[in-house]
């Protein structure tokens, strides 16, 4: 109920809201959000990593920050290397490997920030005590996630989308086979025979370089919430799904009712045409 009391706008008093949010271009589309959030008289506390390419201080909202142990350049260096591993022109199944090692790298070093704000007993402290109502987060390195179970909180995730086609996957949206081409694979939706052959193998294939992925995150989750737990675990309790595409540019699918298309909130707001 507070996710829907937090979302809709001039029906209660302000919530108070937990905002963790992923870097680069994911907080320039999230912070717009964040400061509307704000002004419609919610309460909400932005928690950053101390090492960040985009996200800063404010007065516009509350921020929280806590330490990395990475500095700016390791986190340039790793993106250096991902855009280079996009930029190289090689066959299958050598572009997908390349895209894997490069990927993999990014996520080891990004989900370290969860490993340090586990570690910073000030930061911890001040989450259990602060009595939110909801996460608000962007879940592509599982950190809000982990947050969420183990603070028992509800949350929204903001998203793109999640490799291996997670955010359909774990919502249980069908996705077939046929006519939807696989992250890595470049096909179109008319996909000859050996095309979706292709496609077949990289389903098959899916969760074993998801896992690769997402290892650090789920054996530091189980580690955390002292169980053990897998990505639909961490996932499959998502109050809401903002997701930041349009419906009628995808591929053709039932989607859940909690699943939410916000396509072109990231618009610059022209103005009105002359009547």
């Amino acid at each position: 109920a507070w996710i829907f009391i937090l979302l809709l706008p001039g029906l209660s008093d302000g919530g108070k809201l937990l905002v963790m949010p992923m870097d680069g271009s994911h907080w320039l589309s999230m912070e717009p959000v964040v400061k509307k959030l704000t002004q419609r008289g919610h309460e909400v506390v932005v928690l950053i990593p101390e090492v960040s390419w985009q996200m800063k201080k404010t007065t516009a909202y509350e921020v929280k920050m806590y330490p990395v142990p990475y500095t700016l350049e390791d986190l340039n260096n790793s993106f250096y290397e991902y855009v280079a591993a996009h930029l190289k022109e090689l066959p299958f199944p050598l572009n997908t490997l390349a895209l894997y090692n490069s990927s993999v790298h990014v996520f080891h070093l990004l989900f370290s920030q969860c490993k340090s704000l586990f570690s910073s007993k000030e930061t911890l402290q001040y989450l259990n005590q602060s009595n939110f109502d909801a996460i608000l987060t962007d879940p592509i390195f599982m950190c809000g996630a982990t947050v969420a179970n183990y603070f028992s909180l509800p949350f929204v995730f903001f998203m793109r989308g999640f490799p291996c086609n997670l955010h359909y996957d774990i919502p249980q949206c069908p996705s077939p086979l046929s006519y939807i081409p696989r992250l890595f694979t470049f096909n179109s939706d008319h996909m000859t025979f050996l095309q979706r052959v292709e496609n077949a193998l990289i389903y098959l294939l899916e969760p074993v370089y998801c896992n690769g992925f997402y290892e650090d995150a789920i054996k530091f989750s189980s580690k955390v919430l002292q169980r053990d737990v897998s990505l639909v675990d961490l996932l499959n309790s998502a109050s809401i799904w903002l997701l930041r595409f349009d419906f009628v540019f995808e591929y053709v699918r039932p989607v859940m009712p909690n699943m939410v298309f916000i396509g072109g909130i990231n618009c610059a707001q022209r103005k009105p045409l002359s009547k």
